[in-house]
Parts: structure tokens; sequence; C-alpha cells
């Protein structure tokens, strides 16, 4: 069964000119009293000085800002958009998103996908043609890591094994997975393990494609068809966003996270006021 209520985040001011301890806090706070349903962090950890995207090189940790912004707020949740699994040691991330959900009593929500930035990967020196593989091992590890305990597996790729072995705390719920990319294999990923698919920056009609061809496939109850945007309202034609929101609601997304353009908190702060009214006259679902 797929959920029908559709609901917005926002991506917090992580990266850039307006990136700041305050600026991420007072966006965070305000989608809060918004009644957006999530906030959400990028993950990048170095980049060339050349590279076209992103657009800044100044990007705070996101699992940093996920607990600062934890702090910080009360009851909206916490999400990477999306974290690159396949650059990280499973095991530190598991750990640290357990404590993360835990000290929010249960906001966290691990988007993931492999990663698309080769001189990432050579600068960490792990195998960018092995991305794939390290993506759905490490799924693996850190499921098992939240939900067993007394662990005995061996993990070939990241060359790991658990003799015994325990990583507490455990979140004491169910950690929501959303998995990102638009190839088939990260499709086939979201339906085998994902509570929801995470796109990024596509087109309605491709839009509509991959979430046709994600109902091929059994679904979990609720499944997420999220997607990411680049609307500014203090930039764009605000008729022209609302007109793409009810596209894209039309053929089957349910979750937003629109991400401001603007290098000041003020302006970004206005620009996510003027987003929650937009998404709200187009029937979205507010907190």
């Amino acid at each position: 069964m797929i959920t029908s209520k559709v609901t917005a985040g926002i991506h917090l001011p992580q990266a850039g000119p307006a990136a700041s301890a305050d600026a991420i806090s007072d966006v965070a706070e305000l989608a809060e009293s918004l009644g957006f349903q999530d906030v959400w962090v990028s993950d990048h950890l170095i980049i060339p000085a050349d590279a076209k995207y992103p657009p800044s090189a100044y990007i705070y940790e996101p699992l940093a800002v996920m607990a600062w912004v934890a702090a910080k707020t009360t009851k909206v949740k916490l999400g990477t958009t999306v974290l690159v699994l396949p650059m990280r040691n499973p095991i530190v991330v598991a750990k640290s998103l357990a404590s993360i959900d835990l000290l929010s009593s249960g906001r966290v929500i691990l988007g993931t996908a492999a990663g698309w930035l080769k001189a990432e990967f050579d600068a960490l020196g792990i195998p960018f043609n092995e991305r794939g593989k390290r993506t759905d091992e490490a799924l693996e590890m850190i499921q098992r890591l939240w939900n067993d305990d007394k662990i005995n597996a061996s993990y070939p790729i990241h060359r790991s094994k658990l003799v015994n072995m325990r990583a507490k705390p455990q979140p004491k719920g169910s950690i929501p997975i959303w998995i990102g990319g638009h190839a088939d294999v990260a499709l086939k990923r979201a339906s085998k393990i994902g509570d929801g698919w995470h796109g990024a920056f596509l087109s309605i009609a491709k839009t509509e494609e991959l979430i046709q061809k994600l109902s091929n496939f059994k679904l979990r109850d609720n499944f997420v068809f999220s997607m990411r945007t680049s609307w500014d309202p203090l930039e764009d034609d605000q008729s022209q966003i609302a007109s793409e929101i009810t596209e894209y609601m039309r053929v089957g997304v349910t979750h937003f996270v629109p991400e401001p353009r603007q290098r000041t908190t003020e302006d970004y702060m206005n620009s996510v006021q003027i987003l929650r009214d937009i998404l709200g006259d187009c029937g979205v679902s507010f907190i």
C-alpha cells in the first residue's frame, strides 16, 4: 500500500556563504514551527577545486549537523540527502546514526546512495568501481548492527570480521532508509530494502518513468516517493513552482525536499516561508 499523504521537508543552509551554526539552527527551528515534516543535509567530504557541482566546497559534515540540529529542535525529523555510504565505514555510520536517533527521540531518516564523484572516492582511497557492492554490503552491516547483538559475520568487501561483537546503543525503533539514485540498480535496491526512494532534480517526465518502474516491484507499506528540488521562490516564478508541485504529485511524488539557493540567512528563511505557503496551497500536508 502506498501512502496518499504528501509531505515536505526543507534542505538546511549547510553549504556556502549562508552556512553557519546560527543559520542552520535558525532555519531548522523555522521549519519546525512552520510544520515541515523534516530537514535535510547533504554529504561531500572533499571536492575538486574545479568541480562544477557542488557549487561550494564549504560544506559542514552532515552527521555533525544532524546532531547540532537535533539539540535545537524537538519534533522535526532529520534526514540525509544523501549520505554517500560507500565512502564511509559502515560501523561508524551505524553507531553515529543510532546515537543521533536516540538523542533526538527517534527522528533520523537515512537517505543514502552509492555516489557519483570519482575524484572524491580517489581522494579517500576507495575504489570507485566497487561503490555499488560496497553500498549493498554496508546497508546489510548497518541493519545487522542496529538489530542484532553478539554478531558473528564476515563482510569481505569492507574486510570486516565480526566475532561475537556488540555495537550498542541501537535505535529503539526502526530508522527509515530512503534509497537515492536513478539507475535501475538503485531502484532495485530501494525496492529490496528501502522505506522510500529519494530522487533529485529530475524532470517530471523522468520522475514518472522511475516511479512507474518502482511500482512494478513489491514495495513496503507507506513507501515514500521523495524528490529533492532547487525551487527558490525569491528567484523562480512562484506560479511555475506551484505548477511543478501539482505535476510531481500527479505522477506519484509523495514527499518534497526543496533547496533554496539564497546565500544570506534572512533571504533563506524568507524563501522557506514562501515555499511553505506554496506547498500548502497545492495540498501538501504540514504538521
